[in-house]
This record gives C-alpha cells, sequence and structure tokens, in this order.
C-alpha cells in the first residue's frame, strides 16, 4: 500500500451503474491523474463486477481496480479465481479480489439459497486457495466485507485483508487489534465537501437511510454504544457524525488521518456529490490528493 504521513493511501468506490460506457472508462481515467491508489466496483444490479474491471484495466495503466463486494452466492469459488487471476495476469497484478456474503433478503431475490455466511466463506476462500488453473503464476489480493467478529476471525485466516463500511475509528482500533498485523484492513468511509452542518446530516441520511434499517448494521454499531435513538429517522446526528467524514477538506483528511491512525492500511472514500445527480464530487476527490 502507498500512504504518507501525511494520511493513507486512498481508494474510491462510487455507484457508477449511471453512467454511460464512455463515462464510466472517463471516471477511472480521472481517478487515475489524481492520484488515487484504487477504484472499487460493487455488485448489485448493474454492470457485471469482473467484466467491468477488465474494461478499467484496459484502459489505465497504474489504477488498481477491485471487487466490493463480489457477493459469494452468485458465483462459485473457482469462477471467481479464474476471473480474478485472469484479471491480475493481463494487467500487471492491478486486480484485487474484494468479496461478502450481502444479505439474505438480497440473495434470496435473486435465487440464491441462503445458508450460514461464516462457515460458506470459510470454504469459499478455502476452495480459493486451492484452485489449481492453468495460467502464468499471477498474484491477486483477497479482501473480506466484515465487521462482525466470526467474519473477521474468517477472513484473517484466509485473506489478505478485510473491508469495513459506514464504521468509526473506534471500530477500525477494534478490527486491527482482531485480525492482528498481517491483514489488511480498509474501513469505507462516505465523505461529503460541505461545512454547514444541517445540510451536511441531512444530506448524509439520505445516503446511510438503507443501512439505518439493517440489523447487522444495528448489532456492529451498538458494540460501538449506539442504540435504537441514533438508528431511527434516517440516524441521529451522533451517529451520523461518527461514519460520515464531513465539513471542509482539512476536517475530511482529518478524519482519514485518524483512520489511519486507529490501524488502516488504506481508506476508501465514497465521495458524496452535495450537488446530487450520478457523478463523484471531483472537487474532493482532487483536494485529498492534493
Amino acid at each position: 500500500m502507498t500512504s504518507s504521513s501525511s494520511g493513507p493511501a486512498i481508494g474510491v468506490l462510487f455507484n457508477t451503474d449511471r453512467m454511460k460506457g464512455p463515462e464510466f472508462i472517463d471516471y477511472a481515467q480521472r481517478l487515475e491523474a489524481a492520484g488515487i491508489d484504487s477504484v472499487w466496483l460493487a455488485e448489485l444490479f448493474g454492470r457485471e463486477p469482473f467484466a467491468a474491471a477488465g474494461s478499467l484495466l484496459a484502459n489505465t495503466s497504474t489504477l488498481k481496480v477491485g471487487t466490493a463486494i463480489a457477493n459469494i452466492y452468485a458465483r462459485d469459488a473457482v469462477a471467481a479465481a479464474a476471473a480474478s487471476a485472469t484479471l491480475a495476469e493481463l494487467s500487471g497484478e492491478r486486480f484485487e479480489l474484494g468479496l461478502g456474503v450481502s444479505n439474505r433478503g438480497l440473495n434470496e431475490s435473486r435465487g440464491h439459497g441462503w445458508t450460514a455466511p461464516v462457515p460458506r466463506l470459510t470454504t469459499y476462500l478455502e476452495t480459493i486457495g486451492a484452485t489449481k488453473l492453468t495460467l502464468p503464476p499471477t498474484h491477486y489480493p483477497i479482501h473480506v466485507a466484515a465487521h462482525g467478529p466470526k467474519m473477521l476471525e474468517a477472513a484473517a485466516a484466509n485473506a489478505d485483508g478485510v473491508f469495513t463500511y459506514l464504521m468509526n475509528t473506534e471500530h477500525t482500533a477494534r478490527t486491527r487489534d482482531g485480525v492482528g498485523t498481517d491483514t489488511l484492513v480498509t474501513p469505507m468511509t462516505m465523505c461529503l465537501l460541505c461545512e454547514d452542518s444541517d445540510q451536511a446530516r441531512s444530506l448524509a441520511r439520505k445516503a446511510i437511510g438503507y443501512y439505518t434499517g439493517l440489523d447487522y448494521y444495528h448489532r456492529a454499531w451498538r458494540t460501538l454504544g449506539f442504540d435504537d435513538a441514533d438508528f431511527a429517522n434516517g440516524g441521529s446526528d451522533r451517529l451520523v457524525d461518527a461514519i460520515v467524514a464531513w465539513g471542509s477538506i482539512d476536517d475530511i483528511r482529518r478524519r482519514l488521518v485518524e483512520q489511519q491512525a486507529a490501524g488502516a492500511d488504506r481508506v476508501v472514500v465514497i465521495p458524496l456529490n452535495p450537488a446530487g445527480g450520478g457523478n463523484p464530487d471531483w472537487n474532493l476527490l482532487q483536494q485529498l490528493n492534493g
């Protein structure tokens, strides 16, 4: 990971499904020109992440491209290993594999049978590790989206790193303590360049509203001292301020440095755009590495 005394290496995660093809390519090229370390592609109901990663890797030269996250219920482990090795080989090892379990409702709506996620993840990672492909030797880091102790334990045993999402620095420090020094820790943090507290919190609530209704986020947040009152009405000020980095560029940089001090190797920012629309806040991204 590349980082400096002024802050951690920066990755970017943004919903790019509304971008047309040429805009999508331009997005990655602009991130590369801005000095961003890595770009991450979600798996929801838009572009297939491995195919999309191949296109971005073919149209950039230094930017790392990863999945965040590829759903382990959506494809078997051998298919994931083959896709990852192919992308890593053909890109000079710039591909990174991010995996996760998503959630039961989403998986069942797509026709995937739900089984206990921790054993399934463990088997999935072990299968990737044991898969022998008829390809030249290549390497790609594997990261697992994890919040709870059992998932973190499974990730630390069989993956290179863990992703956490919408968690504060206390959670990052706990994660670092839990996985040890040999596992990469990458928190994913919503960032909003907006100094008006009322406006910033209002915009942040719209962005986190879906997650404040999910039980498994409630469980993680409760371990950090939050309670039911913090999850109501899109999130309390206390919750919003803890999990969304908003304010001036210096405020946001300080929050990212605090994540690094808590044990993060790299921070993936979600650049919320105060103006809305389908584009990230380029002003924020250019200033972060400026």
